[in-house]
C-alpha cells in the first residue's frame, strides 16, 4: 500500500530571485559613456534615458511611437505592451531634450510612426533585442562590474525601483510609475531595499551561558 498519499505536501512557495539594481553613480556613469555625438549614440542615449529615468520596459521602447508625445503638456501616454494598461509620465527636459537630439540630427528619414529606428539600411523599428544589445554595450564601454547581475534595460528598470524605494516613496506612487496593475507586483522589489529591511530586524536576545549547560537539554553534558 502507497501511504506517500497521506503524506501532507509542503506548501513552500519558492521565492523569485533578487532584482539585478545598480546604483545611483553606477547608472549616472553608464549615461555619461553613451557618446552623444554620434549618429547612433543620439538615439541609444535617449533610450537609455526612457529606460532610467521613467523605467519603460523594452518592449515600450520598440513600440514608442510619435503619437506617445505630447509635448505641450510634457507628457508620454502610452499603453504597456506587456499589461495593456494606459500609463501616463512626465516627459522630463533632460528625455525630451534627447529625444529632440535624436530626430533632428540621428534619426533617418522614414515614414514610419516609431520613434526608435536602425540606424542601416534596410530601416525598420529596433527591435527588444536591440534595444538590449545597445544597452549592453553601453554597460561594457561604462566598465560598469555586471559580474552575476543581468545588465539589460530591465536591470534599468529595477534600478529606478530600487533608487525610489530607497529616497522612502510610497508603494502606490512607485506602482504608477513603473506601470503595474497593483502594488502587489510592486512589493517584489521590497527585498532589495536592504536599508528598510534592517529596520525591520527583531534583536535576537541574548542567551546566559547557563542555557547550554543546564540538565536534561540538548547542549547537557
Amino acid at each position: 500500500m502507497d501511504f506517500s498519499i497521506m503524506i501532507p505536501r509542503c506548501n513552500y512557495k519558492p521565492q523569485p530571485k533578487l532584482p539585478s539594481t545598480y546604483s545611483k553613480e553606477e547608472v549616472e556613469k553608464l549615461i555619461a559613456s553613451v557618446e552623444r555625438s554620434s549618429f547612433m549614440g543620439r538615439r541609444d542615449y535617449a533610450i537609455i534615458l526612457l529606460a532610467t529615468r521613467l523605467g519603460l520596459r523594452n518592449s515600450d521602447i520598440t513600440n514608442f511611437k510619435f503619437e506617445n508625445l505630447f509635448w505641450e503638456q510634457n507628457m508620454i501616454r502610452l499603453v504597456q505592451y506587456k499589461t495593456d494598461k494606459e500609463i501616463e509620465l512626465p516627459l522630463l527636459p533632460e528625455v525630451g531634450n534627447a529625444i529632440i537630439d535624436y530626430l533632428k540630427y540621428s534619426r533617418p528619414h522614414s515614414d514610419k510612426p516609431f520613434v526608435f529606428l536602425t540606424s542601416r539600411s534596410p530601416i525598420k523599428p529596433l527591435t527588444i533585442m536591440g534595444v538590449t544589445s545597445l544597452v549592453q554595450r553601453a554597460f561594457a564601454r561604462a566598465d560598469i562590474d555586471t559580474k552575476n547581475r543581468h545588465h539589460g534595460p530591465h536591470a534599468l528598470r529595477h534600478s529606478l525601483a530600487a533608487r525610489l524605494l530607497k529616497q522612502q516613496t510610497m508603494l502606490p506612487i512607485i506602482s504608477e510609475v513603473l506601470g503595474h496593475k497593483n502594488t502587489e507586483s510592486t512589493r517584489f522589489y521590497l527585498c532589495v531595499n536592504i536599508t528598510s529591511m534592517r529596520q525591520c530586524a527583531l534583536d535576537v536576545p541574548s542567551v546566559t551561558p547557563s542555557f547550554y549547560t543546564q540538565k536534561g537539554e540538548i547542549f547537557y553534558e
